[in-house]
């Protein structure tokens, strides 16, 4: 078993023997050759491949302009949500493959994935973007359909006689 310590002058000298664990060190910036950080954004089924590098602000969805690809104002908003919260916003050049889901959750996974690679690209930015929970996966996903069910919880209709 072990020992039990009985005053703080023997906790002191305890934690004076054990090493300090060190401070983290700061984080590196990660690019690769051509200057672009990756990242990969989930959202509900749907899985996106994201590059950034410094331009101009251009947006390209699976070889579509954002405006073309997510139509919808609302959705193109979330696109541009990472930027305006890290204060980058039109400074960077975005590309990005995303399969799987519906267009809400595609949008969700390419913000998910700009969030990620701002935050690989300039690790000073990752504070506002944690802030704000771009970081964070959301992991809420459709439950599913049980048996005995119509779905997931609705029932058939009830038939008194």
């Amino acid at each position: 078993m072990a020992e039990q310590l009985n005053s703080l002058e023997e906790l002191g000298a305890v934690a004076a023997a054990t090493p300090a664990v060190e401070a983290e060190a700061p984080r590196e910036p990660v690019r690769d050759a051509q200057g672009r950080s990756y990242a990969t954004g989930k959202r509900k089924d749907a899985v996106a491949r994201v590059w950034i590098k410094p331009g101009s602000g251009k947006v390209t969805v699976n070889g579509k302009e954002m405006a073309v690809y997510f139509a919808r104002p609302v959705l193109q908003m979330i696109l541009r949500q990472p930027f305006q919260v890290a204060g980058v916003s039109g400074q960077f050049d975005v590309t990005a493959t995303v399969k799987g889901g519906g267009l809400s959750g595609q949008a969700g996974a390419v913000k998910h994935g700009i969030s990620k690679a701002l935050q690989l690209y300039d690790p000073a930015l990752r504070g506002a973007l944690k802030a704000a929970g771009f970081l964070t996966r959301d992991s809420r996903v459709v439950e599913r359909k049980k048996y005995g069910k119509a779905k997931a919880r609705k029932s058939f209709q009830f038939s008194k006689r």
